[in-house]
């Protein structure tokens, strides 16, 4: 799913409705694998973070406050299979 609706605050554009719908969802994949991956060990997860770097995601550029991509979702989607896991 790349889009989800919430409703926008009253009198906002609707270019702020978009991005509050997309916001954070890159974020929240890249946390996930991360997580999935890592099973709670932290030299595990600094690896997958590594390799998620090599494959040209900078996972501390995404915060849940970031607007989302969507090749940058696909992207991150493609990793996600590479490595076995659901996002």
């Amino acid at each position: 799913m790349l889009y989800s609706y919430s409703p926008a605050p009253a009198g906002a554009p609707s270019l702020l409705r978009e991005v509050i719908c997309l916001a954070g969802q890159i974020h929240s994949m890249i946390q996930s694998i991360i997580t999935q991956k890592s099973k709670g060990n932290s030299v595990i997860a600094n690896s997958v973070k590594t390799k998620m770097y090599l494959k040209g995601i900078a996972v501390d550029k995404y915060t849940p406050a970031s607007p989302d991509d969507p090749a940058v979702i696909a992207k991150v989607r493609d990793i996600a299979k590479e490595f076995g896991v659901r996002v």
